[in-house]
């Protein structure tokens, strides 16, 4: 099935009226696995399912990557359909940001800090972009990835401090065979780099072991993840992080099911972000 493509903003809730429960998986496109399982997820829990495919320019940093994004609507098309999806809206930056637009929407705490603070600016795109995404569409829940778990925390915050009615999902990371999460920017990485790539996923899976080994001391935990970062040399850290559901990094950690373990690096000239719970050394690995 073929979704609806809709351009116009004014255009979507007219086309998802009157359909029952309307279920919301937003994306920057090139749609993958991940963007497959939100959209499966959406589907199974709602009437209705409304797919945005949106580069969002205000969430680029002036040296990123905007202009080389992969894009490929036809693929997305594809993708969103066989994975459930009814409409895929689609609307171009100027409509989205209008000659006169002056408005942000700024998240304090949870966004100030390691993403915050590595892309200056980005999570106010993000959190504009989604309010906006939110107010066009009127989903029920909107669905979003735990692979960027900071930009779950700061919509999360978003939306319980602004009091939008929705309910926010985090879907967990879906990965490939070898560990490294599914990302469109996996698609700058040849078949050996992205295998090298994995190391970030080891990383995580070292600071767990070493925290069901009964570690709490979040700088030994930190060590234990970079010692396996060491081992590739072609890897720049930007950071390693043991936070609690706070985002706030503490000397000690808890046993708590919301203390995550984040990192980020760039490796091939591409920006990397992956992450996973502490407390999670069961998890079985991918593949298994």
């Amino acid at each position: 099935m073929t979704p609806q493509l809709v351009r116009d903003p004014a255009g979507v809730r007219p086309a998802l009226a009157g359909r029952g429960r309307v279920g919301f998986v937003p994306t920057m496109g090139y749609l993958h696995g991940g963007h497959a399982e939100l959209i499966r997820r959406a589907r199974a829990e709602c009437d209705v399912v409304a797919v945005s495919v949106f580069v969002n320019p205000t969430q680029f940093g002036p040296n990123e990557d905007l202009s080389r994004y992969p894009r490929d609507l036809e693929r997305d098309l594809a993708l969103a359909g066989g994975a459930g999806a009814d409409l895929l809206f689609h609307p171009d930056a100027g409509v989205m940001y209008p000659p006169g637009h002056a408005t942000t929407v700024r998240v304090g705490g949870v966004a100030e800090v390691l993403e915050g603070e590595s892309r200056p600016g980005h999570f106010e795109g993000v959190a504009t972009v989604v309010l906006k995404l939110l107010n066009l569409v009127g989903p029920e829940r909107a669905y979003f990835g735990e692979k960027d778990w900071q930009q779950l925390a700061v919509v999360r915050r978003m939306v319980r401090d602004l009091a939008v009615p929705v309910e926010i999902v985090g879907v967990p990371t879906v990965r490939e065979a070898s560990g490294l999460a599914l990302s469109s920017r996996n698609s700058y990485l040849t078949p050996p780099e992205r295998a090298r790539a994995a190391v970030l996923y080891r990383a995580l899976r070292a600071v767990q072991a070493a925290a069901a080994a009964g570690e709490r001391d979040t700088a030994a935990l930190r060590r234990a993840g970079l010692a396996v970062l060491a081992q590739e040399p072609d890897l720049t850290l930007d950071y390693l992080a043991v936070v609690d559901g706070d985002m706030r990094e503490r000397p000690r950690v808890e046993n708590d099911p919301m203390t995550r373990v984040l990192v980020a690096a760039r490796l091939f000239g591409v920006r990397l972000i992956d992450n996973l719970p502490l407390f999670a050394a069961a998890e079985a690995a991918p593949g298994c």
